[in-house]
């Protein structure tokens, strides 16, 4: 709860009937921005890292590298489907 409290999206009353409540509607909450804000990176290796790229020690050159080649498309696809997913479409 803590991280999603210091990132922003939920808010704390405390006392009798308190507790936690969400800042913002469901509907406008991205899950792109919960998945960060809970796991970190959304790529799988950090050399196709949008937010948290960098260049991994064993590979000599990402333009030619078949597993980064393959690693965009699963960051892509994955970006994808939580651009167009928000935390309303998970409740329902």
């Amino acid at each position: 709860m803590l991280t999603l409290r210091r990132n922003g999206f939920l808010g704390s009353k405390k006392g009798k009937g308190g507790g936690y409540y969400l800042l913002k509607d469901p509907k406008d909450i991205a899950m792109t921005t919960v998945m960060r804000a809970l796991e970190g990176p959304i790529a799988m290796v950090p050399c196709v890292s949008l937010n948290f790229y960098e260049k991994c020690e064993d590979c000599p050159d990402e333009a030619a590298c078949s597993v980064h080649k393959i690693m965009l498309k699963v960051r892509d696809s994955t970006l994808e489907i939580f651009r167009n997913t928000t935390l309303a479409d998970l409740s329902n």
